[in-house]
């Protein structure tokens, strides 16, 4: 009898709780608009970058998403939208959302995205964590009300991780969520504004450490300047699925292959931090 009473007692649990379970898993998939693509811009706004080259960045962004060829490649897509949203990152204590997640499907939702980013201040803080956005944008992914086809964080910087942990580690991470990572390394000669050299062949670096998962790929900037170039290139290639697919062209550079150089250790921005606090 207790064992009637007990199986009676489960199976009222269970029709009371089932509908509600369904429901509200049916509410959850219907919120979450599918998407040919969920693009996380993150942007570096270190202590390497002085204002003037923050600025050029965030223009060039401003400019890139209102490009009337990605705009093509945006509605051009199966679905014909995208889900984005732009993040400014420095070190491990700062990451900053400019613009969170928005569908962008034609000229006029393109333009007021970018009227988000352009009318937010620009600021720029100490150290760079490559580590960190990776893993800060992984967490803005679920629960940002869009279903992508595909996953992709989108990194740009001019210098190395040098904080919050080994970014391979972080990388391989994100791959494992079959999320890929491309690059845009903004290579250039000169001192930061604190007087930190430039790591040579930043672009290998990105190439070894940086990027990874499904297609991924990367555009060099050749200096901050030609930054507006590099990523409206680069939009289009993601946003359209147009990407390399080929190893040996996950590199674009600006300007034809380079002879041999020597590519950077993956450790190499915390090699040169402990270099500073020992002398």
């Amino acid at each position: 009898m207790q064992a009637f009473r007990t199986l009676f007692q489960t199976v009222i649990a269970l029709a009371v709780f089932l509908p509600g379970f369904w429901a509200t898993t049916a509410v959850a998939q219907k919120s979450s608009l599918p998407v040919d693509l969920e693009l996380v811009l993150a942007v570096d706004v270190s202590g390497s970058i002085d204002p003037d080259e923050a600025r050029l960045q965030r223009d060039g962004y401003v400019a890139a998403l209102t490009d009337p060829a990605v705009v093509k490649a945006i509605s051009g897509g199966i679905l014909g939208r995208v889900a984005m949203t732009y993040i400014e990152w420095a070190g491990e204590e700062y990451t900053t959302t400019v613009a969170d997640w928005t569908m962008v499907e034609d000229e006029a939702s393109a333009r007021a995205f970018a009227a988000t980013v352009a009318r937010a201040p620009i600021q720029t803080a100490l150290w760079t964590s490559i580590s960190n956005i990776i893993d800060h944008a992984l967490s803005t992914f679920p629960g940002n009300g869009f279903e992508g086809t595909r996953r992709v964080i989108d990194i740009s910087g001019d210098g190395p991780n040098n904080q919050g942990g080994l970014v391979t580690k972080f990388r391989d991470r994100a791959v494992a969520q079959r999320v890929a990572i491309n690059g845009l390394p903004i290579v250039n000669e000169r001192a930061s504004p604190f007087g930190w050299p430039a790591l040579p062949n930043l672009d290998l670096y990105y190439a070894n450490c940086v990027i990874g998962g499904p297609g991924s790929f990367m555009v060099v900037a050749n200096t901050f300047a030609d930054f507006a170039r590099a990523i409206r290139k680069k939009l289009i290639l993601e946003i359209a699925d147009a990407r390399p697919y080929s190893p040996q062209e996950r590199i674009i550079l600006a300007a034809g292959p380079k002879p041999p150089r020597e590519t950077p250790p993956c450790d190499i921005g915390e090699q040169r931090v402990q270099w500073l606090l020992e002398n």
